[in-house]
């Protein structure tokens, strides 16, 4: 019966996959989204390169599955799915297929939250307490006595301990939401307690998440899954998305299994999340598509099926810093603003960006705990599209480098007891590996300056009159580290 029940399954999916395709396409948009699939940018782009293709990508990434969906003045322009969303069942993704959708969880929550407030059941500024009466936040001296509100728990200005979450496998005892807020087993996690006072700066912080979790479901009296559903996911159209975790009444074949950087499957295929508010969204980029839409809608004033306009500017307005609002992060660049924030589950990564102006963004989706194809995808959509300040790919030069240059520069350099840099050389390519990572080919700028091509990362060859190697300076992200020889 089950195999019969698998057929039908995937049966159906291929109808539906058959169905889609064979719809018509705009011309104009068949051919942007062959540009996007076709012109995929690294974030380091060497001249002259030939193109390179999203299949790829995933490929080289050992990614398995991909969605995407693109939104262009104020609507989805398309949505398409790439890959398997099961490997081993061969099932494909297609733009109906379900991702965990991790931290992006945390921009949906704070929607439910500000409904209640916009709906004077929750006051934003008051202290947690006055609304926790399952569960009260133990304050002790590192608060130094002043009050965490809801508006802290959002921003994550509440100067609370525990980043994120691991989830649960197939096969772990589930905690309840105290357990997980008290860090008691069979939670997984650390106790969510002060690190430091309230309102003092934005320290990215999953357990206040979870605490606005315990509000809504204090407040309302209702289950979280079942609150969000019918005051936001619902009226923002998101009818295929769901926080019940594990996910019921889905289709098991829309439901993506997860894989690691090396391509293998997480045992049971996904892990659980009851930390729902902070990481439990089950979702696609179709959906996530219309909550950017609504919110942009919103925004404008032109819309208000779960907030209206005030909330949602108060929502997209950084509360401390510069970036860090409530439930998602404000970035500008090229004079241009977006909301926007990215997630990381077990086997999942996914990230979304919305214009404040004319209604332009993109939502990308993959099975995989290698996440970097998704900023590939962004680059390659923004260049495409114009979305200004998006496409941060930059292209480089390679220059030509003597073999006997390059053989010198092999070897191994510590930058710390406990971290050894090996640089090889295959061929006539120059290799760079840190400690247990896997090496990654590493390109001449200058005789004695290489670059990689996955992300900002340099390496310059210090040598002496006679052309030792007396050390090397490793360069990322504006910070550097010196490694010297191993003899």
């Amino acid at each position: 019966m089950r195999s019969i029940r698998l057929s039908l399954i995937l049966a159906s999916l291929l109808f539906l996959q058959f169905k889609t395709r064979a719809q018509t396409v705009d011309p104009a948009i068949a051919d942007k989204i062959s540009r996007v699939e076709n012109n995929i940018l690294k974030p380091i782009q060497i001249e002259g390169d030939a193109p390179y293709s999203i299949q790829q990508d995933m490929k080289d990434n050992h990614i398995h599955g991909v969605s995407i969906a693109v939104i262009h003045n104020y609507k989805i322009e398309w949505a398409k799915g790439y890959g398997y969303a099961d490997d081993s069942l061969k099932i494909p993704v297609t733009a109906q297929t379900l991702f965990q959708a991790a931290s992006i969880s945390k921009s949906l929550n704070a929607v439910g939250v500000l409904k209640l407030v916009q709906d004077k059941k929750l006051d934003l500024y008051a202290d947690i307490n006055n609304y926790l009466t399952t569960w009260k936040f133990p304050y002790d001296s590192l608060s130094k006595n002043k009050k965490i509100s809801v508006a802290n728990l959002l921003s994550h200005t509440a100067g609370l301990t525990v980043h994120g979450f691991g989830g649960y496998s197939a096969t772990d005892t589930l905690p309840t939401l105290v357990q997980i807020l008290n860090g008691t087993k069979p939670a997984n996690s650390p106790a969510i307690r002060s690190m430091y006072a309230p309102g003092l700066k934005s320290e990215y912080s999953g357990g206040g998440i979870t605490i606005s979790q315990m509000i809504v479901m204090d407040i309302t009296h209702e289950s979280y899954d079942k609150y969000m559903y019918d005051n936001v996911l619902k009226p923002l159209g998101m009818t295929s998305s769901t926080y019940t975790q594990p996910p019921v009444n889905v289709k098991p074949a829309l439901l993506a299994a997860g894989y690691r950087p090396d391509g293998k499957e997480i045992p049971g295929k996904f892990h659980t999340y009851p930390e729902q508010a902070a990481a439990g969204l089950w979702t696609n980029p179709t959906d996530l598509a219309k909550y950017i839409i609504e919110t942009q809608l919103a925004y404008h004033g032109k819309s208000s099926k779960v907030l209206n306009q005030q909330m949602t500017q108060l929502r997209l307005t950084p509360y401390i810093d510069n970036e860090a609002a409530l439930g998602t992060f404000v970035i500008n660049r090229d004079s241009t603003k977006y909301f926007s924030h990215s997630g990381a589950n077990e086997g999942f990564r996914c990230a979304y960006y919305g214009s404040f102006e004319d209604g332009n963004g993109v939502v990308v989706m993959v099975n995989s705990d290698n996440g970097n194809i998704n900023n590939d995808i962004v680059n390659s959509v923004a260049k495409v599209y114009g979305f200004k300040g998006l496409n941060i790919s930059v292209t480089r030069k390679v220059i030509k480098v003597d073999d006997a240059i390059l053989q010198s520069y092999t070897g191994k350099y510590a930058i710390s007891s406990k971290q050894v840099a090996i640089v090889a050389k295959q061929g006539s390519q120059l290799t760079i590996q840190m400690g247990n990572q896997r090496p990654l080919n590493v390109y001449p700028e200058t005789k004695n300056k290489f670059f990689v091509k996955e992300f900002n990362a340099e390496a310059e060859f210090i040598t002496d009159d006679k052309g030792q190697v007396t050390k090397v300076i490793f360069y990322e992200n504006g910070h550097s580290n010196e490694a010297l020889p191993v003899k």
